[in-house]
């Protein structure tokens, strides 16, 4: 029998990746977005596979709109990806944040309590719970959270939720802890695309000055069709158990910029300005995760290294040289 996916949050980048994942697969794919009717989807159409899609409203802090749609759709697997997305984002919207992540988690989890059955459920959890790690001491899925941000916070809430609920009421329940993954799927809200965007213009001729904020923080940066790939694997296991989700090698913004740069044949120093107005209250220096136990437990790696996903995100840049 054909498997059903219920994908929450369908418009994102992770959304997106594993629609076209799942559909591959052999599933009937539904996604949610919180107006489906005006909403474009425009990573959908992007990837090919909107017409393949049934797409519907909900809204995860409404608990009658979240027990509406999986009445309807009796999903085999429910992939929970919605929710404020943006680490920077939250400082400016910590309550919307909360309630998108935390509330609606918890939405969900009681829906499933209530309806029962066997659906399978996947949290995305992120690298941002733990706050900072080193690379001597890289975050495992025993190490202590220690958010920095709003959005660290209803995330590691979160998390909790799905802990709780898996052992208090035996759901099949999962997070994964992902750190930091991109495509050239992204908004240009995230810094890794913001600075793949402004360095093809500039070697367009662009003429324009990048600003960025704290160049050297250091992140653990995966290919986001890696991660998509665990997110499902996760729900394929016997028993559910949470993994962490990287590359297991960091790397500092600056290298990130100044990579971006050579490969255009540019040196970066020449184009970009450190922004006092773009840093953070608080923000993590080092995030390096182990994906030891996704690698012993899922037959997950990461399969992209991080120049070459570089080259991937700059490739998919299509902008025409400036008049």
């Amino acid at each position: 029998m054909t498997k059903h996916a219920l994908i929450c949050g369908i418009s994102g980048q992770d959304g997106a990746l594993l629609a076209k994942l799942l559909l591959d697969k052999g599933y009937r794919v539904f996604g949610t977005s919180r107006d489906a009717e005006v909403s474009r989807f425009s990573n959908l159409a992007q990837l090919g596979i909107l017409d393949r899609v049934t797409t519907l409203s909900m809204t995860l802090t409404d608990f009658r709109s979240v027990l509406q749609v999986l009445s309807e759709t009796r999903p085999d697997e429910v992939y929970n990806l919605a929710g404020q997305s943006s680490v920077g984002l939250s400082f400016a919207q910590p309550v919307e944040t909360l309630e998108s992540i935390a509330f609606g988690t918890l939405n969900l989890l009681e829906v499933l309590r209530f309806m029962g059955g066997n659906t399978r459920l996947y949290n995305a959890a992120s690298s941002e719970c733990f706050g900072e790690t080193t690379e001597t001491r890289p975050a495992t899925e025993e190490s202590p959270f220690h958010p920095r941000s709003p959005y660290g916070v209803a995330k590691a809430t979160a998390f909790w939720e799905v802990a709780n609920y898996r052992e208090a009421y035996g759901l099949f329940a999962s997070s994964g802890i992902l750190f930091n993954h991109e495509s050239p799927l992204r908004p240009e809200r995230f810094v890794t695309r913001k600075v793949v965007r402004a360095a093809a213009r500039i070697a367009a001729g662009s003429g324009e000055r990048l600003k960025l904020g704290a160049l050297n923080v250091v992140r653990d940066w995966g290919w986001a069709e890696d991660y998509v790939d665990a997110m499902w694997r996760m729900l394929q296991l016997d028993h559910a158990t949470d993994f962490v989700v990287a590359t297991g090698k960091s790397h500092s913004l600056e290298y990130f910029v100044q990579r971006c740069f050579e490969l255009q044949n540019l040196d970066w120093r020449d184009h970009v300005e450190v922004d006092q107005n773009l840093m953070r209250a608080t923000d993590i220096a080092t995030s390096h995760g182990d994906p030891g136990k996704a690698e012993r437990l899922l037959g997950w790696r990461s399969t992209v290294d991080f120049d070459e996903l570089l080259r991937r995100l700059i490739a998919a840049e299509h902008i025409a040289p400036a008049a």
